[in-house]
């Protein structure tokens, strides 16, 4: 299994959307949560997550510095 990095998402409102990406020919969701405001969601790229996709106000940790959504 390939040990993929993580990032954590904290929800700045209620409702934040984050959804897990595939690898592959055809990009397609495979998982996705919904976090209120203050709850943490830790995620790790993997052999199956190519790529997350944050929906709302969250603050997102990467080992690049930090993210401040917009919307």
């Amino acid at each position: 299994m390939n040990q993929g990095e993580y990032i954590v998402v904290k929800a700045k409102e209620q409702g934040v959307v984050v959804i897990g990406l595939t690898r592959g020919t055809d990009t397609k969701f495979h998982h996705t949560e919904k976090l209120d405001r203050g709850e943490v969601f830790i995620a790790q790229f993997s052999d199956h997550t190519s790529a997350i996709k944050i929906r709302g106000k969250a603050t997102v940790l990467t080992k690049y510095g930090t993210i401040e959504t917009d919307t």
